[in-house]
């Protein structure tokens, strides 16, 4: 009867032991459950801020600034004051007036494609010319345009190209060329539509703006 009462076990070891033993490994999985998933949340996590990110330069990202000074107005000068022609640049100079000052030049447009200053133009280059050499001081800024035909890049160095042409023709006048800067309008600023061939024309043009006295 002894016998039956115990069984498979030994005498001398109590069966507790064996009951806390696997007690104690049972916490393993669960340590390994938990640091996983711990793993799982820290990657999903990561990956969010990634995306955000990217999402965030892209928003932001500015393109590239066109190469090439592109110069619509003049600073500081007034808007109307293009509207003023080349023939009262000798009075504004015997003036006071503050400087900027824009001025159109009346009958100085160019060719499609084109930035050599016309034989017909010349004698409004002889007067401005003349005008300079009287205020020996003044400077200048010169600033060419397009029409809209062509993309940007190849109208702002179309603007730029004839403003150059203007000053070439002032220096070979007798301007020091160190009183004649340039800048190019490309197609911005029109004075007339770009929907007919008389105003593609008419926005084929240079202006004078006196920087300074």
């Amino acid at each position: 009867m002894a016998s039956s009462n115990n069984g498979d076990h030994k005498d001398g070891a109590p069966r507790h032991v064996h009951i806390e033993k696997n007690k104690k490994t049972n916490w393993l999985p669960w340590l390994l459950l938990g640091l996983g998933v711990l793993a799982l949340l820290f990657a999903l996590s990561r990956c969010g801020r990634d995306d955000e990110v990217v999402t965030n330069s892209t928003a932001t990202a500015v393109p590239a600034e066109p190469t090439g000074e592109v110069v619509a107005t003049t600073p500081n000068a007034a808007g109307s004051a293009a509207l003023v022609g080349t023939t009262a640049l000798g009075g504004f100079l015997a003036g006071n007036e503050p400087t900027p000052r824009s001025f159109v030049f009346e009958k100085l447009n160019f060719d499609t494609a084109k930035s050599e200053v016309r034989a017909a133009d010349a004698a409004e280059i002889d007067q401005v010319a003349a005008t300079l050499k009287q205020y020996g001081t003044t400077k200048v800024r010169i600033a060419g345009y397009a029409d809209a035909r062509g993309n940007d890049a190849a109208n702002a160095a179309l603007g730029k190209a004839r403003a150059e042409s203007v000053k070439a023709a002032l220096v070979a006048k007798g301007i020091d060329a160190g009183r004649i800067e340039t800048v190019s309008g490309g197609e911005n600023d029109p004075v007339d539509t770009n929907a007919t061939a008389s105003g593609e024309f008419e926005n084929r043009r240079t202006e004078l703006a006196v920087t300074s006295r």
